[in-house]
């Protein structure tokens, strides 16, 4: 997919028919401890598995996030057109997970997560994250076989007077999506559009009209524009 910016859209609309994936509660091994993780199964013969990451802990970022629900329920509820199953973990130090924050370590704690998926299902992934999961998530499959696709959504540019880069994204040809609204503090969209521009293709940004950096009152439109994304790389 070519590069650009765009407020359209994606015509992915929810069906009226609507499914409740079994849950699962976890325990996965992690480089800091036990990380606890929830599993929504997918439907029969799921061609793809998926990981959703969550923001900041500092900011009581954990996997019951809206946001990270509201992704998660694009990639695994029939009626958006995957059905996929869907993993999410907390942090370290985040809930009953074990260790404490670091701020960068958490990529391992990615890796483990999909270390798991990746026995568990056998299967190709596809990895969301929000705000410091999406960075992390980005530092950890930039470069990482058996990755189909990646969503960064609200990816943080500026906070608390400090500018995010990454510069590792000029060389990262995983499929990627940056997905934020045009309202977003923390990733404004002339900045998040700088970074989108310096990553290698392929890449995707989409900016919501109106939303914030938590998609308030917006959440349907962002997974409206993740599931479609999304059918167009696993298509």
């Amino acid at each position: 997919m070519q590069s650009g910016m765009s407020a359209t859209l994606l015509p992915v609309r929810p069906s009226a028919r609507t499914s409740k994936s079994r849950l699962r509660s976890l325990s996965l091994a992690g480089p800091a401890g036990r990380l606890e993780a929830v599993l929504n199964e997918g439907a029969p013969g799921a061609r793809y598995a998926a990981l959703v990451c969550h923001p900041h802990p500092k900011g009581g970022g954990s996997l019951h996030n809206k946001v990270v629900y509201h992704a998660m329920k694009a990639m695994n509820d029939e009626a958006w057109g995957l059905g996929w199953p869907v993993l999410r973990f907390n942090f370290r130090g985040v809930g009953l997970s074990e260790g404490e924050h670091d701020g960068r370590a958490e990529t391992g704690d990615v890796e483990a997560a999909l270390a798991w998926l990746e026995n568990e299902y056998k299967l190709p992934l596809i990895v969301a994250g929000f705000s410091f999961g999406a960075a992390m998530a980005l530092k950890a499959c930039c470069g990482r076989g058996n990755i189909r696709a990646l969503a960064a959504l609200g990816l943080p540019t500026h906070a608390e007077g400090r500018d995010y880069h990454y510069s590792f994204l000029r060389e990262c040809t995983l499929s990627k999506l940056f997905l934020s609204g045009d309202q977003d503090p923390y990733a404004p969209a002339t900045q998040l559009a700088q970074v989108a521009a310096a990553s290698a293709e392929p890449k995707q940004l989409v900016l919501l009209p109106r939303a914030d950096h938590f998609f308030t009152g917006e959440l349907e439109p962002m997974q409206r524009a993740l599931a479609g994304w999304l059918m167009e790389q696993t298509r």
